[in-house]
């Protein structure tokens, strides 16, 4: 027999060492294996509503998309005047929409909860299934609305305009002010951007932002008040149109219509190719008066990828910043610079590691870094794409006959 010294000795010197190796083999095998394997792309279904059966007037099929945000918000207390106090996402897409009046005459829509709650709260990876889902609707409908709430309002958009293949009319609106207080712009944005969506007019434009009556294109517009209703405007360039009643009036198109019907009009960023988890971190810097490089080191060290500056002037970063910045190209991280003037174009140059912005700000360029970093690691690769896809530079194209 062996005895209880013996035996604790044994358990605690030989069989406990083995079983803790055998398991950090099978873990690291295991490891490996995940390593060594494509990432599976799963792709979420999604419980998109049926068409209605076109009535004899042959109206537009629209799916409005609720998310949430303020134009689904509730006034605390039950209070109408609460017009800054109330609660986010409160009411349902399905009931807003069958609380608007009249809207059989621009449409026959319908409707579909996604989710309910601030912009603010969406992750990257919901905005990868809220894509997905447009695409998924625009296979059968004729157009989409998406409501959201304001704060991120231009990155969902600018996300949804990089990344929906279809080239029908997509349309985002919300809210300044909460569905049920008074003097509510919420009705009125939600009624207009169905109507957007049901004409037509948009299809080519990628995605749209309609709020206070007033179209916009979702690359260039940006919020630029906190309060205000004619909060969100689109620096140098102006608006692509209006809504007054029954006129839309449309006066000018994002760049890449002028590449309707060919290739070069859908950007590399089809996300059925790619799984979640292929999307990276992209953090913003900020450059200020002798601004710090900590922001930097911080982000390199919770694995950010990319990084995109918003520096002063046409870019510049201070001393300290360029320092960080340097020492995280040399690991592996890509920057874009941008200005946090809000206008202005960055252009090209040759350091390496460093990707001009375009006129993008630093939260849409962050956007097609994202994007850009989940398809390809190639600086080269990145840096062409920003000039065909971010920049949007008209090209018209002359057959002679």
């Amino acid at each position: 027999m062996i005895s209880k010294v013996r035996k604790k000795f044994f358990f605690k010197k030989v069989l406990v060492p083995f079983l803790a190796v055998a398991m950090l083999g099978a873990t690291a095998g295991a490891a490996y294996a995940e390593n060594a394997a494509p990432t599976p792309i799963v792709q979420q279904k999604f419980s998109i509503p049926d068409v209605k059966v076109k009535d004899a007037t042959a109206k537009p099929n629209v799916l409005v998309i609720g998310t949430g945000g303020t134009i689904s918000g509730q006034a605390n207390d039950g209070d109408p005047t609460n017009l800054q106090d109330y609660k986010s996402g409160t009411y349902k897409i399905e009931d807003m929409v069958a609380q608007l009046p009249k809207k059989e005459k621009i449409a026959d829509v319908s409707t579909y909860q996604f989710g309910n709650k601030g912009s603010g709260s969406y992750l990257i990876s919901d905005l990868y299934d809220l894509s997905l889902t447009v695409d998924q609707a625009l296979k059968t409908y004729d157009s989409v609305v998406v409501t959201t709430g304001t704060d991120t309002m231009e990155e969902i958009g600018y996300f949804l305009d990089l990344t929906v293949r279809s080239e029908k009319p997509v349309v985002i609106t919300g809210s300044m002010r909460p569905w049920d207080v008074i003097g509510t712009d919420a009705p009125a944005n939600l009624y207009n951007a169905i109507k957007l969506a049901g004409s037509g007019k948009t299809k080519w434009f990628g995605t749209v932002l309609m709020l206070n009556d007033i179209v916009q294109a979702a690359r260039d517009v940006t919020k630029t008040n906190a309060q205000r209703l004619d909060t969100f405007e689109t620096p140098i360039l102006g608006a692509l149109g209006y809504i007054d009643q029954d006129n839309i009036s449309i006066y000018r198109a994002p760049g890449r219509v002028s590449k309707a019907g060919t290739p070069d009009w859908s950007t590399p960023y089809d996300l059925s190719k790619i799984a979640k988890t292929d999307l990276p971190i992209v953090e913003i810097a900020y450059a200020y008066q002798d601004a710090g490089g900590g922001a930097i080191k911080g982000f390199v060290v919770d694995g950010a990828k990319g990084i995109v500056t918003s520096g002063t002037g046409a870019g510049g970063i201070s001393s300290k910043m360029s320092a960080a910045r340097t020492e995280a190209i040399k690991q592996g991280v890509l920057f874009v610079t941008t200005t946090r003037t809000g206008s202005g174009t960055m252009y090209p140059s040759d350091t390496d590691g460093v990707i001009a912005g375009d006129s993008l700000n630093a939260q849409h360029a962050r956007m097609m870094l994202l994007l850009s970093l989940a398809f390809s690691k190639d600086q080269a690769v990145i840096k062409s794409w920003f000039a065909k896809y971010g920049a949007q530079n008209v090209g018209i194209n002359v057959t002679k006959q």
